[in-house]
């Protein structure tokens, strides 16, 4: 049996299809004044695009594309110093690979490999620390990024690490938080936004409750969703119907993988090896508040910061983007990729001049791959 039958049956598809138009039409949205809602996970991005729902929804429906790739938000100076510490003697550079190809100031990953440095790809931080068991003569370094979805296993990582007292292995914490910067959208002046669909992977870790916030001190509708097609079409539905009703609360579509408090030892796990950063720069958002998260004191001898003397505070760092890139206002909903200079030209995602074409859930790259590329911008 395949159990992605039932959410992407076209027949239950067209049914909320016409429902979403009548809620709009009751609303009172067209396609010159719509309703804007922001899908905040990068797979919703993608998935919204390989479905053609942002085709399908009547044209008083708007998606705004939120910060939802953690590759896509990763700055610069943080990929320039994973670089300085993959080129220094001795070390392993372990990675994800859609980490490999994200542009820094100097170079990629892929190209510091290329030059004879040693970055090897793997599937989880397990498999960086089991390198580390096989070369004690080698500094293995772990490259750990994600949102709450992966913070888990790099925490669980590190505490069979210190139990195993295997001082060669280390992690370059990149690790970031999702309602920070949710909240950061919402203070921007410049974002209109009438609602949420929420990231379905990262809810799973968290639950529902830390987007409380949204709801009541914003008054704006978010429902965390699941990643098919028919997910996000009845997510989309209960956020028009909260606008239409003049509700706005937290609600759960995905109630079948995300339970509404989280999974409590994933939280216990993350609470004992991070705390945050007082502020983390992202990729076109600049520096959030409280939206990082770096290795605790006890835990310093796994922190490739402090072992390599490295990251925030140790000197000068750029916080700007490539000539003519504008991930920034792609992911602050200010621009539709297509609309971005580079976009088909110098930025593809054979040769990404922004983060948000590296990544397969970035909005460069699904506009790409599922034709969104626009004639105009190629022309």
């Amino acid at each position: 049996m395949n159990y992605t039958d039932e959410f992407r049956d076209p027949v239950a598809a067209r049914g909320v299809l016409a429902a979403i138009e009548r809620v709009v039409d009751e609303i009172g949205a067209t396609k010159d004044k719509p309703l804007h809602i922001m899908e905040i996970c990068g797979g919703h991005t993608h998935a919204i695009f390989r479905y053609g729902l942002d085709k399908l929804t009547p044209p008083g429906l708007e998606f705004i594309h939120g910060p939802g790739c953690p590759v896509c938000v990763l700055p610069m100076s943080r990929i320039d110093e994973c670089v300085d510490i993959a080129e220094r003697p001795n070390v392993i550079m372990t990675t994800f690979g859609d980490a490999m190809r994200v542009p820094g100031r100097r170079k990629s990953m892929m190209q510091a490999k290329a030059d004879g440095a040693d970055i090897r790809m793997v599937y989880s931080p397990l498999d960086a620390l089991e390198l580390a068991r096989r070369n004690p003569g080698k500094e293995v370094v772990f490259f750990g990024l994600g949102f709450e979805t992966t913070t888990p296993s790099t925490a669980l990582t590190i505490l069979q690490a210190h139990a195993d007292r295997q001082s060669n292995f280390s992690i370059f914490c990149n690790h970031i938080t999702v309602p920070p910067p949710i909240k950061a959208l919402l203070d921007d002046p410049y974002m209109v936004l009438d609602g949420f669909v929420g990231p379905g992977h990262v809810s799973m870790v968290i639950g529902i409750r830390p987007y409380d916030f949204i709801a009541r001190d914003y008054k704006k509708p978010i429902v965390v969703a699941g990643f098919e097609p028919l997910d996000l079409l009845q997510s989309v539905l209960m956020v028009l119907e909260q606008i239409r009703d003049g509700r706005a609360e937290v609600e759960n579509q995905y109630a079948r993988v995300v339970p509404d408090e989280g999974n409590p030892v994933s939280i216990a796990a993350c609470n004992e090896v991070y705390q945050p950063r007082p502020s983390f720069e992202w990729r076109g958002l600049g520096e959030i508040d409280a939206s990082g998260l770096r290795i605790r004191d006890k835990y310093a001898a796994f922190d490739a910061e402090v072992k390599f003397e490295i990251g925030y505070g140790t000197g000068p760092r750029f916080t700007g983007e490539q000539d003519g890139c504008r991930c920034g206002d792609v992911m602050t909903g200010r621009i539709k990729p297509h609309a971005c200079p580079q976009f088909g030209k110098g930025c593809t995602p054979e040769m990404p001049l922004g983060a948000l074409m590296v990544s397969s859930e970035g909005a460069c790259a699904a506009y790409y791959q599922y034709g969104g590329l626009r004639l105009e911008a190629v022309e």
